[in-house]
């Protein structure tokens, strides 16, 4: 386990570093205990469970990394679970989304954090709100909208790079035309906004019920702030779902153009296969070997069966031109 930070605050104002192996100071009416913990075992989150009071079945929860994004109300305590998202490097310039689990318990004064395979913590929201002690000083749901707000702006941060990608695909879509490589990393892409949006759905739920819903640990002035934090989720969801629609419409763009391409050739292999069938024809009558056959002893007849030849040959050349066969 990896204690980020644990400190004590009093009107928003820092009052001491707190030891977690020593039993947790109870914080009064103005105070915040805000503790953030990396990849905790049972074992270790045991003490603070109890002197805590978390429910056992949210602290189950908070181990288990596998749980989608939810909220649940424990007594006076408050539960919630966030998937945080980031881009991973597999081969060369190649990027997938992995994604990690963020779990809060909170209470009137106390606010617990516990990550598992996030790449970030959240020393930027502690820094931020210590460098203003005054929203800071709103208390332990205000901390809960800075955190969530947090993993909400990297989700549109990822979406931005993907957008990229997603962009040069549909260039690449038209310019060339798409090899065996790129039309995996389509695909793979596509699954992994899938997967995305399997997150962005329940966590629109998760500010919806801050929003909406009279809980007693979220005060009535921190309705507007869960409101802008449902509005940022529901932006990502749909640029996300456009994402997907976009990266559908390529691969339909893509197919039509190798038909495209595959007919094309397909018609200019029908039209020289027209043209040579004249001269194979002809060729193969007079190499029959009859004795009587028309104009089989003529002096000028090989110049004029060439000569037609030629002449039909090249009216069938002239045809598929214009018809654009050629």
């Amino acid at each position: 386990m990896t204690v980020i930070a644990a400190r004590l605050y009093r009107e928003g104002q820092k009052v001491a570093d707190v030891d977690i192996t020593q039993p947790l100071p109870v914080p009064g009416d103005n105070e915040l205990l805000w503790i953030g913990l990396h990849e905790p075992s049972e074992d270790e989150l045991a003490p603070i469970e109890e002197q805590l009071g978390l429910h056992p079945l949210a602290v189950e929860d908070a181990l288990d990394q596998r749980h989608l994004p939810k909220i649940e109300a424990f007594g006076e305590h408050l539960f919630t679970v966030a998937r945080t998202v980031h881009l991973t490097a597999t081969d060369g310039s190649k990027t997938h989304i992995t994604y990690g689990n963020t779990a809060v318990f909170m209470g009137r004064n106390f606010i617990v954090t516990v990550r598992h395979g996030s790449m970030r913590d959240h020393s930027p929201v502690r820094t931020q709100l210590e460098a203003t002690p005054w929203m800071l000083a709103h208390g332990a749901d205000f901390v809960l909208h800075a955190i969530l707000d947090f993993i909400v702006d990297n989700y549109l941060d990822v979406i931005d790079v993907l957008e990229d990608r997603v962009l040069a695909m549909e260039d690449n879509a038209f310019d060339a035309f798409l090899d065996r490589e790129q039309t995996a990393g389509l695909f793979s892409l596509r699954r992994d906004l899938f997967r995305l949006q399997r997150v962005l759905g329940p966590m629109q739920d998760v500010a919806a019920r801050c929003m909406n819903l009279s809980l007693p640990q979220i005060d009535a002035d921190m309705v507007p702030y869960f409101r802008d934090l449902h509005d940022h989720v529901r932006r990502a969801d749909y640029r996300v779902a456009g994402l997907r629609d976009t990266l559908t419409s390529v691969i339909e763009t893509s197919g039509l153009l190798e038909q495209q391409r595959q007919g094309a050739i397909t018609r200019q292999l029908a039209a020289w296969a027209a043209i040579l069938a004249v001269p194979t024809a002809i060729a193969g009558i007079y190499g029959m070997n009859f004795d009587v056959m028309p104009e089989l002893r003529w002096r000028y007849g090989y110049f004029a069966i060439v000569g037609v030849m030629a002449l039909i040959c090249l009216t069938l050349y002239v045809r598929f031109k214009r018809a654009k066969w050629l």
